[in-house]
């Protein structure tokens, strides 16, 4: 039975003709090459910027199978390769010069007058108002009232997620290798009227993160998993915690997360 490969890949022309070029060199490298995931797949490979990344996690729903992403996009941060080394990582993968980076990943309960909806995210889950105005929200950890939330809204984000919206909020930059969440505000007011944190609040993975409306005519709120926008109506409280679910990345020998850091960013 041939290897498998899966691919993903958006309809920019740079991204197909970059995956008509990975699947020739598959082919001829004797794998099989398929835009599902069949039953013998050992790697996915998404090809794309940043978003695209995403969006082929969540497409194949946090599927346990190492994934890998080529850039065609602008930042990247993601991505392990670029368009000109696929020679190369084909070589390097067909000889094991690889290692598995396990991602956390977050899950948001929502809970409405008249269902409960979950949605997971690899980077953050973010709770906005529907309306481009103040929000105002009540924070707990762990059944611990911590605040009164006033201002944009707020935003908690994995170890993974830290350097994509939480950094460009005020969020930190953190090691992937250590485990925890990190709440951000986004925008947050701190006046005699408002009083709210204005830094990011660091707490152990295994904490409960609850956030609900303040006022009753607040609850229509906006949460984005990722990216991806989900507007609900009668909320009653959200809950943000750990997920059981991991995304497998294929770093090749050689990445480092600080290296990538520092080329991304400076």
């Amino acid at each position: 039975m041939k290897r498998t490969i899966t691919i993903a890949y958006n309809n920019l022309d740079k991204s197909i003709e970059t995956k008509n070029i990975l699947v020739e060199k598959l082919l001829n490298s004797d794998f099989e090459v398929s835009e599902q995931i069949e039953e013998n797949t050992e790697l996915i490979i998404s090809i794309g910027g940043d978003g695209s990344f995403l969006q082929t996690v969540h497409k194949f729903d946090f599927v346990d199978i190492p994934v890998i992403a080529i850039n065609t996009g602008h930042l990247g941060f993601f991505a392990e390769l670029s368009p000109d080394k696929i020679d190369t990582f084909i070589s390097a993968y067909k000889n094991k010069e690889y290692f598995i980076q396990e991602a956390e990943t977050i899950e948001a309960n929502i809970c409405t007058e008249d269902e409960n909806i979950k949605l997971d995210a690899i980077n953050e889950i973010v709770i906005k108002n529907i309306q481009s105005r103040t929000v105002h929200l009540d924070l707990q950890v762990d059944g611990i009232k911590i605040e009164h939330f006033s201002g944009d809204g707020m935003l908690i984000s994995t170890p993974m997620g830290s350097t994509a919206y939480n950094y460009s909020a005020g969020g930190s930059i953190v090691d992937p290798n250590l485990n925890l969440l990190q709440l951000t505000p986004i925008a947050p007011m701190n006046t005699n009227a408002y009083r709210s944190f204005t830094s990011s609040i660091i707490l152990p993975t295994s904490s409960v993160i609850s956030i609900s409306p303040e006022f009753d005519f607040e609850n229509t709120i906006l949460i984005v998993a990722d990216g991806t926008q989900y507007k609900f109506t009668k909320i009653e409280e959200v809950k943000i915690y750990k997920s059981h679910k991991k995304v497998k990345l294929l770093r090749l020998n050689g990445y480092e997360f600080w290296n990538r850091v520092s080329e991304k960013f400076l």
